[in-house]
């Protein structure tokens, strides 16, 4: 028989045995960004500052880090989500002193690949879609069908310029020149922190790549968009040993299906009803234009 003294003897050794081997191996921290940007809704998977926040700021805390590891997938989405997430990242690499590597999977594409500059290099599978940087807006123009199905559409506003874009009014040529003005300051501003980040390595000029296009990972690398190609165990094996240990931190799962029937949160039994038709109709639309956002990459 082992008495409870052996025991803890054991253990003890043990566990100053594991502390020893891990102080020889290197220790990174990772972090997945994946899903639509901005895009949230109770059945799909969007990235937000404020569903990612807590995760990065767990992951740079870890003690003793060889370095922070993000594997971003996303088509993109909201332009300033985008820019929170990456001005938090560069926040704490720089209070934690700590080399960001950032590794693309399927797409790194608008505000996915803003998210991939925060890195302090980028790699890329060769199947990768990456780049896409410019600004999109979409929509539909429904005035005829309202006009062939006898709807009369009555809009009432303070302020001249408030039914601007209006899908159910006829388009004017002011409106789009207002929108068109609009995405440029936002494109620039996207252009300025890619510049920040990666001019020295950017190669071609400026007209292609930052006019919307974007590339498998060979082309990117080739464009300067990404630094190297090759998976995230590869690469850290292969700058750290082979036994480097990957902490992987996930975030806490937030879904439930009383988020989905009720989205504004409320508890109220005689309510359910009516917000069921609402969470439902709302996560609809979401993943709709989500998908829409996936399939430009044909994914």
């Amino acid at each position: 028989m082992v008495s409870r003294t052996s025991n803890k003897k054991k253990k003890k050794k043990a566990g100053w045995l594991t502390r020893l081997l891990r102080g020889k191996r290197k220790f990174v921290a990772h972090v997945r960004l994946r899903g639509a940007i901005g895009m949230s809704a109770p059945m799909s998977q969007a990235l937000s500052m404020a569903g990612v926040e807590e995760t990065l700021e767990q992951a740079f805390a870890i003690p003793g880090l060889a370095a922070m590891a993000l594997s971003i997938n996303s088509p993109g989405g909201s332009p300033v989500q985008s820019t929170l997430i990456f001005n938090r990242i560069r926040q704490l690499a720089k209070k934690h002193e700590v080399t960001v590597l950032v590794f693309c999977e399927d797409v790194a594409a608008s505000g996915g690949y803003l998210l991939a500059v925060s890195g302090d290099e980028i790699f890329a599978d060769r199947s990768s879609v990456v780049g896409s940087i410019g600004v999109i807006s979409t929509g539909f123009g429904f005035a005829g069908a309202i006009k062939k199905l006898g709807v009369e559409r009555r809009v009432h506003t303070a302020g001249t310029n408030k039914s601007v874009l209006d899908p159910f009014l006829p388009e004017k040529k002011e409106d789009v020149a207002h929108l068109k003005s609009l995405q440029l300051d936002v494109h620039e501003a996207f252009k300025d922190i890619v510049r920040s980040r990666r001019q020295e390595q950017l190669k071609g000029s400026e007209d292609e790549l930052f006019s919307g296009l974007f590339w498998a990972g060979d082309k990117a690398l080739e464009r300067g968009l990404v630094d190297g190609l090759g998976t995230m165990h590869e690469i850290l094996q292969a700058r750290f040993g082979e036994d480097v240990i990957i902490k992987t931190v996930e975030p806490k799962s937030g879904f439930s299906l009383r988020k989905l029937l009720m989205p504004g949160g409320g508890s109220s039994v005689d309510g359910a009803a009516r917000a069921a038709g609402q969470g439902v109709a709302s996560s609809a639309l979401a993943l709709a234009e989500e998908r829409a956002l996936w399939s430009r990459y044909g994914l």
